[in-house]
């Protein structure tokens, strides 16, 4: 990938000019390379650092009073990842990599310039943390007043729009990446529970599995089983300052 893979995000609502990519990409000059498993960022550590994800997975989590764990958000190549650190000298969650994967950090300060020299970026970057938030709300809804069946099958779908939304050859397939342990720790269920949901899935033709990824054969069904609405199309842009 060459550019600014951020850019390639944001152009999926909107064209840039030539000098909001070449901002963009300035963010993504200096790369760093991190192996599945290392911890990015600690919950509470003082913080400086912005990320590009430029290849690879990332999640957000924070670790519970008890010790367990709730996964926050999982970032894709193109995601912004630290729209909450912005507001905070301390890191208010951790980052660990999900897979081998390629970050661009950048300061705060790069962030600043940005916002003040390209008003319809800063436009962009708040419609995608509000579609981020509103995905999080329905997720808050999700774990208090639905099925183990209901979650697992919402989950499914907001990753395979997700990946939809920065790659549109992408077909009903997708590598899911994730175990069933990680899953859990993200709609609040045993490692145990989310095997037998998938598993029920599979059988009543709603999905199927080969080699760790995930095909999707009845979204329409699994979208009314999990009360789910996709957040990452039909958004209104009228609104977004001129170029």
């Amino acid at each position: 990938m060459t550019g600014s893979c951020f850019a390639e995000r944001l152009e999926k609502h909107t064209p840039l000019s030539e000098a909001e990519r070449g901002a963009l990409a300035r963010l993504e000059e200096t790369q760093r390379k991190v192996k599945r498993g290392v911890i990015i960022q600690r919950a509470n550590d003082p913080v400086s650092e912005l990320f590009v994800l430029r290849h690879g997975r990332v999640m957000s989590y924070v670790i519970m009073p008890d010790g367990s764990r709730q996964i926050l958000r999982i970032f894709f190549p193109g995601d912004f990842i630290g729209s909450a650190t912005t507001i905070y000298s301390k890191a208010p969650e951790s980052l660990v990599a999900l897979s081998d994967s390629v970050l661009c950090p950048f300061d705060k300060a790069g962030l600043r310039v940005l916002l003040e020299e390209y008003p319809r970026v800063a436009a962009l970057m708040f419609v995608l943390s509000q579609t981020e938030r509103v995905a999080l709300t329905d997720r808050l809804a999700s774990l208090g007043r639905t099925s183990a069946k209901a979650r697992v099958a919402a989950f499914l779908l907001d990753i395979a729009h997700r990946l939809r939304a920065m790659d549109d050859n992408m077909t009903d397939t997708f590598d899911l990446k994730l175990t069933q342990e990680e899953i859990g720790d993200a709609i609040g269920l045993t490692s145990v529970h989310v095997n037998r949901m998938i598993r029920q899935m599979e059988m009543e033709g709603l999905i199927q599995r080969s080699n760790g990824s995930i095909t999707l054969l009845d979204e329409r069904a699994m979208a009314e089983i999990g009360h789910y609405t996709d957040r990452y199309t039909d958004i209104d842009l009228t609104w977004l300052p001129a170029a």
